[in-house]
């Protein structure tokens, strides 16, 4: 529900800030005094249009915020929808804000993040519902009118029941699709599966084998250079030249000089043990080279096939993935779409065969959730007919149009496609409405406007209590055209469904306004020469004088006619 609005600089609203809470809510004021600017405001907070011209006179832009109690019943969908955006934060609350600027462009936001105005219009259709700017009425999208009826006829397990057994057609449906498609290019794509497959499987390509073909490579192209170094270093340190000992004669040499040096002086034996030791390391290293001299391969061939294998993995590579395991993955997957390919038609035959029996299965729990609106229907129909009689429109006719369906009962599933089967049933509804007796039934969306459309929602909205979630209820003007004992009625009517709803209601009826839980005057003031509207909530003897000032004038026979209705009225709630 709405819990605070805040408006500055709308229209001849200076600042105003207002918590509400819930129940039946009632504004009044004299004409003109600003309680349709306040209506204006929630409007725009909910995606209405604006201009410039909303910017009070002198100031550069208007400021418009709301914050709003998210009750259950609707919070999975906002949620959803702040999810996606990226605005989710986890709280039962919301704010809504607008800034109007005096040129004409504006700023929407919501948890104070600026959004497009898309969105609050988004939001606001799940939050609230304004009669008498038939423009933000829910009950006008015919998108709606089935999502009601079934919360109406209570059939969430009958729809639930349909909905899986769609599902699974869908899925055999998806799978059939496929599979066609891809018979059709079967010949073509037999083929190229099975050259991909064999081209693949023949090279019979090894984890790490890549790797250790590049060193092979690289051995075999400088087999000459490394024949070279290794045989020097071999030089170097065993055979040396006419001019230089080896390494190993000079470390021969320093071992007798240190061995001497150790009989002299017993505490240098250590020197002795770390020369002989180096000799050993010396010893096998020209061991490993030699050894390692021995495998230098002069082989051109080799050389050749190593290149070649390495040409075939990059082309591969290539064609099919970056890696080795990449381009082993994609044969194997080849190998599994050209198997698939070669039973497509038996799986074909298969699925057929699902697709008919689900498709029987899937009318069969389609035409009971169809049954349940239809009598569903005739119940709303009378329900809201007689919620319009008590609203003064007798002989007001209410009705739920269906599309015509086929004759079920023997259906084959060959001829399933003259039903038209969607993911909310069989049925397509819309409610139609003939407000005045002779008048034939007319969609609802083609309903004129003002105090009568007013009043057709209201005995939509009671009848629809359970079912309508969104939870905050805007009636603007509802008493146009009727007088003090139908007030009453929709006095007490407006009470019953502000016990499911925030219901909030601009009425210049004294009988209807006696059944606020809460009653909001709003007045205008003219302050150094300009005009300001203000909204008090009024006390017990400031609403019997408001009361009586409706009635006309403050006198002792009008406040005791005042006190007598909110009698009256109090009366009546408490027999509810």
């Amino acid at each position: 529900m709405l819990t605070e609005l805040r408006i500055e600089n709308f229209a001849i609203i200076h600042k105003l800030e207002l918590t509400l809470d819930n129940g039946l809510l009632i504004f009044t004021g004299e004409t003109g005094a600003g309680k349709s600017i306040i209506l204006d405001a929630i409007m725009a907070l909910v995606g209405g249009k604006v201009d410039g011209s909303l910017v009070r006179q002198g100031e550069d832009r208007a400021m418009l915020e709301a914050l709003f109690d998210i009750p259950a019943a609707c919070r999975e969908q906002v949620s959803a929808i702040l999810e996606r955006e990226g605005l989710f934060e986890g709280e039962p609350f919301l704010s809504l804000g607008r800034e109007i600027r005096a040129e004409g462009r504006s700023v929407s936001r919501v948890n104070g993040r600026s959004v497009n105005v898309s969105l609050l219009k988004e939001l606001g259709s799940l939050l609230v519902d304004i009669h008498g700017q038939s423009e933000h009425l829910s009950l006008l999208n015919v998108r709606s009118h089935l999502d009601l009826l079934d919360r109406f006829a209570g059939c969430a397990a009958a729809l639930e029941a349909y909905q899986t057994e769609f599902h699974a057609l869908q899925q055999i449906r998806k799978e059939l699709k496929a599979l066609r498609e891809l018979e059709r290019e079967a010949a073509r794509r037999q083929e190229l599966l099975a050259f991909q497959a064999q081209e693949i499987e023949a090279a019979r390509l090894q984890p790490g084998e890549e790797q250790e073909l590049e060193q092979e490579r690289n051995r075999l192209a400088n087999a000459e250079v490394l024949t070279t170094n290794t045989q020097e270093v071999l030089n170097i340190l065993d055979e040396g030249s006419p001019e230089t000992s080896s390494a190993s004669e000079l470390l021969g040499q320093a071992s007798k000089l240190l061995a001497a040096l150790a009989r002299v002086d017993s505490q240098q034996v250590g020197l002795v043990d770390q020369l002989e030791e180096a000799s050993t390391t010396l010893t096998e290293l020209s061991r490993d080279l030699r050894a390692y001299l021995d495998g230098i391969e002069f082989n051109p061939r080799r050389l050749e096939q190593v290149e070649e294998r390495l040409e075939l993995i990059h082309q591969l590579q290539r064609k099919y993935g970056g890696t080795v395991e990449a381009v082993n993955e994609f044969g194997l997957s080849a190998r599994r779409e050209l198997e698939k390919v070669q039973h497509a038609g038996e799986r074909i035959e298969e699925l057929e065969q699902e697709e008919n029996a689900a498709i029987l299965k899937t009318l069969g729990t389609g035409e009971n959730l169809s049954r349940l609106r239809r009598q569903a229907a005739q119940r709303m129909g009378q329900e809201v007919e007689s919620e319009l009689n008590d609203l003064s429109l007798a002989g007001a006719r209410f009705s739920v149009w269906f599309n015509e369906l086929p004759e079920l009962d023997g259906l084959m599933p060959q001829d399933a496609l003259k039903v038209d089967l969607k993911e909310s049933g069989l049925d397509e509804v819309e409610f139609l409405i003939a407000p005045n007796p002779g008048e034939g039934l007319k969609p609802l969306v083609k309903i004129a406007s003002g105090g009568e459309t007013s009043r057709l929602m209201l005995a939509l909205k009671n009848v629809l209590a359970q079912a309508d979630h969104i939870p905050t209820l805007i009636f603007d003007e509802i008493d146009q055209g009727i007088g003090g004992r139908v007030g009453s009625v929709v006095g007490e009517k407006m009470w019953r469904l502000a016990r499911r709803h925030q219901v909030m209601c601009v009425t210049h009826l004294p009988q209807l306004a006696a059944f606020g839980d809460e009653h909001y005057k709003v007045s205008k003031s003219v302050i150094d020469q300009r005009t300001l509207t203000g909204v008090k909530r009024l006390g017990e003897d400031e609403r019997i004088e408001e009361l009586a000032l409706m009635n006309g004038s403050i006198s002792l026979s009008s406040l005791g006619a005042a006190r007598e209705l909110l009698s009256r009225a109090r009366e009546r709630q408490a027999a509810a």
